[in-house]
């Protein structure tokens, strides 16, 4: 019966329920927290899960994962108790609501400079697999002349560049974008040069994506470990665009949209701001007029 349902048998519900709104990737992720959760939960009617059950939970699980791991399941459970009572009708309360996050560390987002950027993209020239070689440097560019996330930029087919218009598709292809939304960026000039580059170099399909790789990972670390830079990953591209954008001076809902963010610049403020402080700072030291220098000249 409904008023006996077990966690488990709840988390299939559930699971099942949220299909067709995520991402294949993202249900994948939340089946795994639901897995995790019901080692714990496994057995336990939906019902009698309390403030207490959930405490117990959670002081046996923050010593064994990160706090980042910890706070997925947390909003896991979340969501389960949620449709438990809003669905379901077999809570008064949420009492996962009651237990706060964890605080996670900070990361540290590592950023190439633009010199970096061009011992990276000649060494990735330089690799001494042909195979590699010809693509490696040229989806690096691509990353960091778009700011595009990984999965957006191997979905890109030459139907999706418009020339004319100065345009590029994101679509993210059959798993679609992050966001679950296409958006369309402009064709920046270092972007334009090398899509027109690519394009020269022999004929294309429009159906054809226009990079075959769908990873250069290893690419890049060995890219990095022969010219001794820091291992640059597919994400620090995006970090590099954003970084150009901030130091161009373009505002932080532009850079958001190009981005694909949907909260009109608050993430990127968050994580980039200090780069427009320090670039502030920098080109302020150029503005030296007064009427003392002015004499002295």
């Amino acid at each position: 019966m409904t008023t006996c349902l077990l966690f488990e048998e709840l988390g299939a519900i559930w699971l099942e329920s949220t299909s067709a709104d995520l991402k294949p990737s993202s249900h994948v992720r939340r089946a795994g927290c639901v897995k995790q959760l019901a080692r714990f939960f496994k057995g336990t009617p939906v019902r009698s899960i309390n403030l207490q059950k959930i405490e117990a939970w959670k002081v046996k699980r923050s010593g064994d994962i990160a706090a980042r791991t910890f706070n997925k399941e947390l909003e896991t459970l979340r969501l389960l108790l949620r449709y438990a009572q809003k669905v379901k009708g077999l809570l008064l309360d949420n009492p996962a609501e009651e237990i706060e996050n964890r605080k996670a560390a900070v990361a540290t987002v590592r950023i190439p400079g633009k010199e970096q950027f061009c011992q990276l993209v000649a060494s990735l020239r330089n690799e001494p697999q042909a195979a590699v070689r010809c693509g490696a440097a040229d989806f690096a560019e691509f990353l960091a002349y778009s700011g595009l996330r990984l999965g957006e930029a191997i979905e890109i087919r030459w139907r999706d560049i418009n020339l004319e218009l100065n345009s590029l598709l994101v679509t993210g292809g059959e798993k679609g974008t992050k966001n679950h939304e296409s958006r369309t960026i402009p064709l920046f000039p270092a972007l334009r040069r090398l899509i027109e580059r690519i394009k020269s170099e022999g004929p294309h399909v429009a159906e054809e994506r226009i990079f075959k790789l769908q990873t250069i990972r290893q690419a890049m670390a060995s890219a990095c470990e022969r010219v001794g830079l820091p291992n640059f990953t597919h994400h620090a591209m995006r970090h590099f665009f954003c970084s150009n954008a901030i130091e161009a001076g373009i505002d932080f809902k532009a850079i958001a949209g190009w981005l694909g963010h949907k909260d009109g610049g608050v993430l990127v403020a968050r994580t980039y701001g200090h780069l427009r402080n320090e670039h502030s700072s920098s080109m302020a030291l150029k503005m030296t007029f007064d009427v003392v220098n002015e004499r002295a000249a």
